[in-house]
């Protein structure tokens, strides 16, 4: 890959796919950030669902699909799939983003930075009373930083980059409720997530990690609160001249209004002390329908009847061995990640309590996504952050259904994060990783999901991985055999502990898994 010079339909979907997975690994960093316009801490969550609803619309669409038919299929899944105040608002940029960029004239950089000026305008006109120093102050600055670059694509993503982030550290200064409580604002955060991540894809770079913008507190802040009890928000299908009506309603109801849409297909969101005046608002004006209502103290639901364990796992064998540790198991091809739809399914079909095994990083942000929407269906779902197949069994040996649940959770979590986890594969490319650069053909020892060993021979490449592993100690090896030589690498390591660690107990299991031979762990 090289610079980009347009924004391509593989490129769009690229962009979308990098955003999601950003605000995936960030969304608890900016949830934590969230006190306007009500401190609900979910801010992150929902630009995270709101992103991911986007990506999968995009994805559904044939691999020869036109940019037209992707940034239309983006800015639906994203106006269907908004969360809360900030995901409608960022539903409405990306809608904006998409009526430029789709007209058929070109995707370049003054292009991109037409459109972003005129995103940034749709979305400030559907929020009823803007605020500045919110993701709108950000959008702003993103053009602005647009304007004063060169021509280039990425010249001009990597400036509204640079201006929105500018933007986002100075909302304190714009917004006094985040100067009492020292942080920035999260939906201006959000967008600098969103922003980083095509300037990444235009250059052909890694977007930077996120970080929590450091920000002063002013002063002790004041006991925050919400006027109004509940958030209410729906998708409306109603004649465009019917809304400016529903608008004034609503004004009158609450506050955070925000109506993004057109065409017919509208989503509304409003904070409100009548949630059924609300809702009777939207039936005045056309047919409202996935109503959802949230009272915005989050109380805790009574304890459902049923509990389960949900694995996400990769191959067949390797799936028997969760389903028989306990875990329903949803079955995911080798390089690909299931959608947030097909893992919320799952968890329907597990309990009204089910603890999640991601059981890889890229499986992870969906799996919270999958959890978050399950949650406001009334299913209690906790995510064990486990990173590998080898710590989603370590967790499933201590699961315990007739301990409390919270308990549970705590016990499977600690048991998944005191295993460390290598594997070994086969490079398939020329690249630079962590332990230099590797060819296709080189064996590759990877310890907690980075490359430390290349080599030639799978038994040297194994040893040293096993070797560097037990370093800090252990008492329990684990082996998960895969599809390519792992049953004879597996006993020949056996083997070498016998005679170097006695005292370790190793257990081998048959996991089948294609592409990666061995999978170790050491608890």
């Amino acid at each position: 890959m090289a610079r980009l010079e347009i924004l391509d339909a593989a490129a769009v979907r690229r962009w979308c796919d990098v955003a999601a997975r950003e605000l995936g690994r960030s969304h608890r960093a900016i949830d934590t950030l969230n006190v306007f316009p009500v401190p609900d801490g979910d801010t992150g969550t929902n630009l995270h669902l709101t992103m991911r609803a986007a990506l999968e619309a995009a994805e559904e669409l044939p691999a020869e699909a036109a940019p037209a038919e992707v940034w239309a299929a983006l800015a639906k899944g994203a106006l269907l799939g908004a969360r809360g105040n900030s995901g409608v608002m960022m539903s409405q940029w990306l809608r904006g983003l998409a009526d430029i960029l789709s007209d058929g004239r070109g995707s370049d950089g003054p292009r991109l930075r037409e459109a972003l000026a005129y995103a940034g305008a749709l979305a400030r006109a559907a929020v009823a009373h803007p605020v500045e120093g919110t993701l709108l102050s950000a959008a702003d600055a993103a053009r602005d930083g647009a304007a004063s670059a060169g021509d280039g694509l990425a010249e001009v993503a990597a400036a509204a980059a640079v201006a929105a982030r500018a933007a986002r550290d100075a909302s304190p200064e714009r917004l006094a409720v985040l100067a009492d409580n020292g942080v920035v604002d999260a939906g201006a955060a959000g967008l600098c997530v969103v922003l980083d991540a095509l300037a990444a894809v235009a250059s052909d770079t890694y977007p930077e990690p996120f970080s929590v913008p450091a920000a002063p507190r002013r002063h002790a802040p004041p006991p925050i609160s919400s006027p109004f009890q509940y958030e209410v928000m729906y998708l409306l299908d109603a004649d465009d001249a019917a809304v400016q009506a529903l608008r004034d309603t609503l004004d009158h109801l609450g506050d955070s209004l925000v109506v993004v849409g057109g065409a017919g297909l509208w989503n509304v969101h409003v904070h409100v002390s009548d949630a059924g005046a609300a809702i009777e608002a939207g039936l005045a004006a056309g047919r409202p329908y996935r109503i959802r209502v949230t009272h915005l103290d989050t109380a805790v639901p009574a304890d459902p009847p049923s509990r389960g364990v949900l694995a996400v796992v990769v191959g067949e064998a390797l799936g028997s061995l969760h389903a028989e540790a306990g875990a329903r198991v949803l079955r995911r091809a080798p390089g690909t990640v299931p959608s947030v739809t097909a893992l919320l399914e799952a968890v329907r079909e597990t309990g009204g309590e089910v603890v999640l095994l991601p059981n890889d990083d890229a499986v992870l942000p969906v799996a919270e996504a999958a959890a978050e929407r399950a949650r406001e269906e009334g299913i209690r779902v906790s995510v064990v952050p486990a990173r590998a197949s080898v710590q989603g069994l370590a967790a499933l040996a201590v699961h315990d259904p007739l301990r409390r649940f919270d308990d549970d959770v705590v016990a499977m979590t600690s048991a998944a994060g005191a295993t460390r986890f290598g594997e070994l594969t086969v490079a398939v490319e020329r690249a630079m990783t962590s332990a230099g650069l590797c060819e296709p053909g080189d064996v590759l020892g990877m310890i907690e999901g980075d490359v430390s060993v290349i080599g030639a021979d799978p038994h040297r490449v194994a040893a040293a991985v096993l070797d560097a592993m037990l370093a800090a100690g252990g008492e329990l090896v684990t082996f998960v055999t895969g599809a390519d030589g792992g049953a004879e690498l597996a006993e020949a390591l056996c083997a070498r502990m016998a005679e170097r660690a006695p005292g370790v107990e190793t257990v081998v299991y048959p996991g089948g898994q294609p592409h990666h031979a061995l999978l170790i762990g050491v608890e």
